[in-house]
C-alpha cells in the first residue's frame, strides 16, 4: 500500500455544499427537493415496467393503460424543463448513498430506471440488498449480466466515496461465478482495498443466499476536481460555483 493509502481514513472527497439538497446533474433544486410523492411516482413506474414485460392483458386493456400513461406524461410535461447539465454530486460519508445519488440509474430511489437496490455504508463498506424481477432478465430465470455490471460500477464507486477516495471508473472486471437468479434476494458488497497514486482499487461480491454468484474488481482514477468543475461549467452547469 502506498503513502496515498492514508486517504482511506480521510474525509470523503468534497464537502457538503450549502445547498446540499442539490445532489446530482438530474437532481432537484432547493425549491423542489425529492419527497414522498416523487418516490411514489418512481415506485409506481417500476411496477408498471414489470407489468409491461409480463402482462397477458387484452389489446383493449393495454390500449387503456397506454392512454393512462400518456395522460400522466401530459400532466408532468408543463413542469418539466429541458435537460441541462447541473452540478455534479457532492457526496459525503455523512450521507446515505441514496441521498447523494437519488436519481442514479443504478441506485436512485427516485429513478424508475434503477433496480430496487437499497444500500448502506457499514464499517467503511457498501452493503446492499435487492430482488430483481422480470424486467432485468437475461438468460431464462437469471439476471442480465449487463445489469449486474452496472450495479457494480455504482456500488464500487460508492465504496470509494465511503473510503474518502471518490474516483472515476477506469476499468471494471466482472467474473460471473454462477447464475444470478431472479426473484431472489441478492446481497451485494463492495469495499476499497488500496490506493496506488491516482489509482483506487476496489472489490465486490454478489451472493444469492450462501452461493457466490459474481465477483467484481475495479480500478478507479482520482480526478482533479478543479478540472472537473471547469468541465461541468463548460457544459452548461447551472451553478458552477457550487461544484466542489
Amino acid at each position: 500500500m502506498t503513502e496515498d493509502a492514508g486517504r482511506l481514513d480521510g474525509p470523503a472527497v468534497g464537502a457538503e455544499a450549502p445547498n446540499a439538497g442539490v445532489v446530482d446533474g438530474h437532481g432537484p433544486d432547493a425549491a423542489h427537493p425529492p419527497g414522498p410523492e416523487l418516490r411514489r411516482l418512481a415506485d409506481a413506474t417500476r411496477t408498471l415496467i414489470d407489468q409491461t414485460v409480463r402482462t397477458k392483458a387484452s389489446p383493449s386493456v393495454i390500449a387503456d393503460a397506454a392512454a393512462a400513461v400518456e395522460r400522466a406524461a401530459s400532466l408532468l410535461e408543463p413542469a418539466t424543463p429541458p435537460w441541462r447539465t447541473s452540478v455534479p454530486a457532492a457526496p459525503s460519508a455523512r450521507l446515505s448513498p441514496h441521498d447523494y445519488f437519488p436519481f442514479s440509474p443504478m441506485i436512485g430511489l427516485y429513478s424508475p430506471l434503477a433496480p430496487p437496490l437499497e444500500c448502506e455504508i457499514r464499517d467503511g463498506a457498501v452493503h446492499g440488498r435487492v430482488t430483481l424481477g422480470a424486467a432485468y432478465e437475461g438468460p431464462p430465470s437469471c439476471v442480465h449480466g449487463g445489469v449486474i455490471a452496472g450495479l457494480f460500477d455504482e456500488v464500487l464507486g460508492v465504496a470509494n466515496i465511503a473510503a474518502g477516495v471518490g474516483a472515476m471508473t477506469g476499468t471494471l472486471t466482472i467474473v460471473y461465478r454462477s447464475p444470478t437468479p431472479l426473484l431472489t434476494e441478492l446481497r451485494v458488497h463492495g469495499a476499497t482495498t488500496r490506493v496506488d497514486g491516482r489509482k483506487v482499487h476496489t472489490k465486490g461480491t454478489l451472493h444469492a443466499g450462501d452461493r457466490l454468484c459474481v465477483e467484481a474488481e475495479g480500478i478507479f482514477i482520482l480526478v482533479d476536481h478543479e478540472r472537473f468543475a471547469s468541465h461541468t461549467s463548460r457544459h452548461g452547469a447551472e451553478r458552477p460555483g457550487d461544484v466542489l
